[in-house]
């Protein structure tokens, strides 16, 4: 039978890190039934017989997030065989909150202090053994991102699982709190002993969600009371302070802290977290990375992934293969411009994909991204959101679909339902490629058009939730934002590179699947049709799709891409994101190499009259509803078929009106467009936008009626 060992921590810890370093390729991402919230896990290397399962990062055991309740329930329920706490020993006071929790389910917890090579370059130190001896269990020195000190902290971890016996409860709250808490502990019936401290603590402290794991609820409120009225505060309040006075004398004992004044991170936090300087610092990195990623290292090899790999090798040598098999027009069609070419699009900017990601995990694994979202919450909490919520924007700019998913961490469900609405807005993994083709192929390598994008994308998502707020349906205080800010280090490059893979391999996997069967639909509509009253092979000008799209064609006159072309490739879109690019390339004919470059040039100038027309193209796309996969992800999450439909209707009209106001009113200013009716529509729009953005709130003028009410009552 399998030993599973639970990995718990704060959020920042260092606990991915770990759980990279001891499960390397041995891992599986999925979700905790009936929930959202991913769950990993992993055999340990080298011990197939052992199971790390990889918990959310939570700051106690209390039910105030959604990550806590999960965290919570699988420990008390599922009860692991042992657990691994990795703590922080840059912020120890903090972290050892959680681990006094820890130690409380009666299951054996081996206590890892991570970061102990900042610790002693500090000057600090901890003192391991005094420490265990306090705890009741055993500590061990560890640096995750060094690797050093995992094996003997996975050697502790798996004995005390194998053991099966938990430590003996040490700490001890004040003697009133104690009696409480004893007397307690005889009323409970059909818990385990070692397991009676934990619900007696949880009892005391009033937790809504303890009724769930208890068969019998015992009257608790008499004894609780009677400390409440003698230590003259609340009971929840009493056992926190209960904790942290235990701590302050852990840490008195055992640790030794040399004040040196600001420390490095300190240091630059004064400059990079600065009200004035932190959003421009911000924004210069983006551009930084963009620049990289779109316009030097990314553009030599997407140019080689395009010309060399898929356009020479693969491309033609699938079609010299079959024309020397003797396949016909048809089948060598499918196969090289269908296929190949159509997937050959997406695929071909993967590695610029790879080295956006390569950037952003550095900027994650080295503490700068919790920064910025404590930036973000002071930028935010102004537009009625708080930092929380850039969480899944930043997931988001990899993929919709977990960016969706992490929204459960949101306690608020107005905020989370706004979060979820407007998180795809920030462009994705696999709308990457759609910017990098219309800068590259329409704009004259414009490397500036990437970031530009993201940031129009956070503008985007500021302007629909200041709207959004302004609804009754959405009104209310942002939840509250509480994140810990680890010490800058130095990533992990083997971490780092697989964070890199684990999204590229997605969007393949996508490739290979989605894009596949949206390339084969996309082709027969591009290359089947009537012709002569007969139904077959046909030009492309009198295919199915040619029909299709000029029908709906219409729609998108006023945005400037009325060609059916465009709007062929828009309509793959809803599917998949990256299927814009492969019925472009299917549309515009890949397979022609020796002329790739010039020809793709030509063939999607043809789709668009004018480059503001590509560029209103993009912005719809960009901020459209998101693909079938994130679409059904959110109405899975969003809990309700109208609050669904309203979030997509809400998408796409937004995108059309932007699209709208960018193409007539820039196009105008730019002189690519004549006054008209269209140009009158989109300054409409743009007045409509501009007061439901800054008409005042109407839910707080009715909140001020009501307390005034109230007052004079």
């Amino acid at each position: 039978m399998a030993v599973i060992i639970a990995l718990a921590g704060n959020p920042n810890s260092g606990k991915t890190t770990l759980f990279n370093a001891l499960t390397g390729s041995n891992q599986y991402v999925g979700n905790w039934p009936g929930v959202t919230v991913e769950q990993k896990g992993g055999k340990l290397k080298g011990q197939s017989d052992v199971e790390i399962m990889d918990l959310p990062g939570i700051y106690s055991l209390s039910p105030y997030t959604l990550e806590e309740v999960v965290a919570r329930k699988y420990l008390v329920e599922e009860r692991p065989d042992a657990i691994l706490n990795i703590v922080d020993g840059t912020n120890l006071e903090r972290n050892l909150y959680l681990s006094t929790q820890l130690l409380e389910l009666g299951i054996p917890v081996v206590l890892a202090i991570n970061m102990m090579d900042l610790v002693k370059k500090n000057g600090d130190e901890i003192n391991i053994s005094k420490l265990s001896k306090e705890l009741g269990c055993e500590v061990v020195e560890i640096s995750a991102l060094k690797g050093t000190g995992i094996k003997e902290a996975t050697d502790a971890v798996v004995k005390a699982a194998k053991s099966g016996q938990s430590q003996r409860i040490v700490h001890k709250f004040d003697k009133t709190v104690e009696s409480a808490l004893e007397e307690i502990e005889g009323m409970l019936t059909g818990v385990k002993e070692d397991q009676k401290r934990y619900f007696a603590i949880k009892l005391f402290e009033g937790d809504e969600k303890i009724s769930e794991q208890l068969k019998s609820m015992p009257d608790v409120s008499t004894v609780v009371k009677r400390v409440e009225d003698a230590m003259d505060d609340d009971a929840e309040s009493i056992i926190t302070n209960e904790r942290y006075t235990y701590i302050a004398s852990l840490m008195s004992k055992c640790y030794k802290k040399v004040n040196k004044g600001l420390t490095v991170s300190d240091r630059i936090d004064r400059i990079v977290t600065n009200r004035i300087l932190a959003l421009p610092i911000f924004v210069v990195i983006m551009f930084i990375v963009y620049y990289i990623a779109v316009s030097t290292i990314g553009t030599v090899v997407t140019d080689w992934t395009n010309d060399v790999l898929f356009g020479e090798w693969i491309q033609g040598g699938a079609e010299s293969l079959l024309e020397s098999v003797g396949a016909s027009d048809w089948v060598i069609s499918l196969v090289v411009d269908g296929i190949l070419g159509g997937i050959a699009a997406p695929i071909g900017f993967a590695p610029q994909m790879a080295i956006v990601f390569f950037f952003l995990s550095i900027l994650e694994d080295c503490g700068y991204m919790a920064r910025v979202a404590f930036i973000m919450d002071r930028i935010f909490r102004r537009f009625g959101l708080s930092g929380r919520s850039f969480i899944p924007f930043l997931i988001s700019s990899g993929c919709g679909v977990p960016g969706i998913m992490s929204t459960r961490t949101i306690e608020n469900e107005k905020d989370r339902r706004m979060t979820m609405m407007t998180t795809c807005s920030i462009p994705c993994g696999a709308k990457l490629p759609v910017i990098a083709l219309i800068a590259g192929y329409l704009l004259d390598g414009a490397w500036w058009l990437a970031p530009v994008m993201y940031f129009v994308g956070i503008a985007v998502v500021v302007i629909s939730c200041i709207i959004l707020k302004k609804m009754r349906a959405f009104a209310g205080d942002p939840a509250p934002f509480v994140i810990e800010l680890p010490q800058y280090h130095v990533p992990s490059i083997k971490g780092v590179l697989m964070h890199v893979w684990e999204r590229v391999w997605a969007f393949l996997k996508k490739a290979g699947t989605i894009l596949f069967l949206c390339c084969v639909v996309m082709w027969f509509l591009a290359s089947f049709g009537f012709s002569d009253g007969a139904f077959g092979l046909v030009e492309t000008e009198d295919s199915l799709l040619r029909y299709i799209g000029g029908a709906i064609a219409w729609i998108f006159v006023p945005l400037g891409f009325g060609t059916w072309q465009a709007v062929a490739s828009s309509l793959s879109g809803f599917v998949t994101k990256e299927g814009i690019l492969s019925t472009m390339g299917v549309l515009a004919g890949l397979g022609e190499v020796e002329e790739y470059e010039l020809s793709m040039h030509d063939q999607f100038a043809a789709f668009f009259p004018t480059g503001i027309a590509a560029v209103s193209f993009l912005i719809f796309n960009l901020f459209d509803s998101p693909c079938l996969a994130a679409l059904s992800t959110m109405a899975k999450e969003i809990g309700g078929r109208k609050k669904f439909w309203f979030a997509v209707l809400f998408q796409n009209v937004s995108a059309y009106c932007l699209a709208l106001v960018v193409y007539q009113i820039g196009g105008l200013i730019l002189g690519e467009v004549a006054f008209g009716v269209g140009t009158v529509a989109a300054v409409i729009v743009l007045a409509g936008i501009l007061y439901l953005l800054f008409r005042p709130d109407p839910n707080k003028k009715a909140s001020n009626i009501a307390a005034n009410a109230k007052q004079a009552a």
